[in-house]
């Protein structure tokens, strides 16, 4: 008895055949993809013909066996073999057989076993890394700063090195284009700030000592550090950016590679720019969230104008004010620092950039915070 599969590749077929009692199933052409769907349900008819006794598959007429025709040979020995007929497989090639031992193991492999989870230990492991990471990311901020330093003096050292054209483009960036949002920002913080003192004093008939604590609190400590905040996130998340794709494009390298020192080129002048701007952008909002303090109380308390500058007059003294300016050129090294630092850091893809940048704005703003309550330690010891 003759069977032929019907496929759409019709070199490919199956002869059966029964001898003295063996089945001999000669398997014929290219057992490869594009024949197997036939050639599947030929194999299944086959074994649900409940074929018994001793069956061999003589492969010696397959001229091309691919993956799929190699697993169509070795599903067929299982099922007959399921179905308690002796399967030997005959006429296989070494290339074949290599294919059919490989399909084999494949079929042997037990599942992946999804790993039991501890989260206690995964909790430990996760915060042991990350402590370690810190430490290294410290380490190499610090190492930066040293640097840095250093070639900021010798820079002063040196004026004629200073890059008057990209110190002048990055004052422009940071400082002259961010005096809307950084004003907008600060003018609500103080209507907020003497509004909400204003609710709390009026309980005991102190609403003039309102101006005391928007002045005190802006002068001393709002001003500077809500400044700093929103240049952390403008402009030191811009310093990442822009260094980090001049290092995803190779410009860094091309640098290099004239003899151009980097940290010259691109790191000094932002930190220079920043150390210019950051003080003079904390008096102007400074002067925003006090004008903006003024108005709501005047239209809340009815604090007008002249005893308004009074009270203030009396509450602030220079001390006060310096202590807000002397913080700023601090901050501002710190936010351009590490700027600087994450840029330089980026590797060669798109995706690092922006997780950088991101890291950037973090690291900033909670090294200014950490500066700050440095300030408040240093200035209540002092006694300022």
């Amino acid at each position: 008895m003759t069977t032929a599969a019907a496929a759409t590749d019709a070199e490919a077929r199956i002869d059966s055949r029964v001898e003295r009692g063996v089945t001999r199933l000669h398997l014929e052409g290219p057992w490869v993809t594009r024949a197997a769907a036939p050639l599947d349900h030929e194999l299944s008819e086959l074994v649900r013909s409940s074929v018994k006794g001793e069956v061999v598959l003589d492969l010696s007429g397959v001229t091309r066996l691919d993956t799929v025709g190699a697993w169509l040979v070795h599903r067929t020995q299982e099922d007959l073999a399921a179905a308690g007929a002796t399967v030997r497989v005959e006429g296989v090639s070494d290339d074949q057989k290599g294919l059919l031992e490989a399909v084999s193991r494949v079929e042997r492999d037990e599942p992946i076993k999804r790993p039991h989870r501890n989260i206690l230990y995964e909790l430990a492991l996760r915060t042991g890394k990350a402590t370690y990471g810190f430490r290294d990311e410290a380490l190499e901020l610090l190492s930066f700063l040293g640097m840095l330093v250093v070639k900021s003096i010798a820079t002063l050292l040196h004026p004629s090195r200073i890059r008057i054209t990209a110190l002048a483009h990055n004052i422009e960036a940071t400082g002259l284009n961010a005096m809307p949002i950084v004003g907008l920002l600060s003018f609500l913080i103080g209507v907020v700030l003497a509004y909400q003192g204003a609710d709390q004093l009026s309980r005991f008939g102190a609403q003039i000592f309102v101006v005391n604590l928007l002045g005190v609190s802006v002068l001393r400590e709002l001003g500077g550090l809500i400044t700093a905040i929103i240049v952390a996130g403008r402009s030191g998340s811009a310093f990442t950016a822009q260094i980090g794709t001049m290092q995803v494009n190779q410009e860094v390298d091309a640098m290099e590679t004239l003899g151009l020192d980097p940290i010259e080129v691109l790191v000094i002048p932002r930190v220079f720019a920043l150390a210019i701007t950051l003080p003079l952008l904390t008096f102007y909002a400074s002067m925003m969230a006090i004008f903006g303090g003024a108005l709501m109380s005047y239209f809340v308390l009815d604090i007008s104008g002249p005893q308004f500058l009074q009270q203030f007059k009396a509450a602030i003294s220079v001390s006060t004010f310096w202590v807000g300016m002397i913080k700023a050129p601090v901050f501002a090294f710190a936010i351009a620092m590490v700027g600087c630092y994450e840029g330089l850091k980026v590797s060669g893809s798109a995706e690092s950039v922006g997780r950088l940048t991101t890291q950037s704005v973090v690291v900033s703003i909670f090294l200014v915070i950490v500066l700050d309550a440095l300030f408040s330690i240093l200035f209540a010891t002092l006694g300022v």
